[in-house]
């Protein structure tokens, strides 16, 4: 649910002035081959449901993986938040258009004011149509803060 909470940061929070100065993010090509760390829906009914409901997948490339293996998530490292739609028909859910590719990617020094973390969401199919832009200090780290000590990540591998 935490981590659902960053993606709500992503799209509905107000434009900040200083956080354009930051380096760009980069589209997290070929993302859909790397780890799937794990999935979840979120249905009507649910607090985030009307900014997030759908269906969410978390990948992690290989350093983000050693990352939560082993608690050091090291420059390198990304995790994508994939939001699509989930369409109810014929009593099963299935996977709609996707909403959101939300990404944290680490670089301790690009990304300094962000603890380290780059933040972006590219909307829908888009690989370039950036959601977060200027923003990622409001949008994305403000509540990764809460999980500093786990390097400002809220997921974790399934045993």
């Amino acid at each position: 649910m935490k981590r659902t909470l960053l993606v709500v940061a992503l799209l509905s929070a107000p434009l900040m002035a200083l956080a354009g100065d930051a380096p760009k993010v980069p589209y997290p090509e070929g993302y859909r081959s790397w780890y799937h760390v794990k999935s979840m829906v979120i249905h009507p009914g649910h607090p985030l449901y009307q900014s997030f409901g759908g269906i969410h997948h978390l990948y992690a490339n290989s350093k983000a993986l050693e990352g939560y293996r082993g608690g050091n998530f090291k420059d390198g490292a990304v995790i994508i938040f994939d939001l699509l739609e989930a369409v109810s028909a014929d009593n099963a859910i299935t996977e709609g258009k996707r909403k959101v590719v939300g990404v944290m990617h680490r670089d301790r020094k690009r990304y300094a004011a962000t603890g380290g973390w780059g933040f972006e969401g590219f909307a829908g199919d888009s690989k370039s149509e950036r959601a977060v832009a200027g923003n990622a200090v409001k949008a994305c780290y403000e509540c990764h803060t809460s999980q500093k000590d786990k390097q400002f990540v809220f997921s974790s591998l399934r045993k």
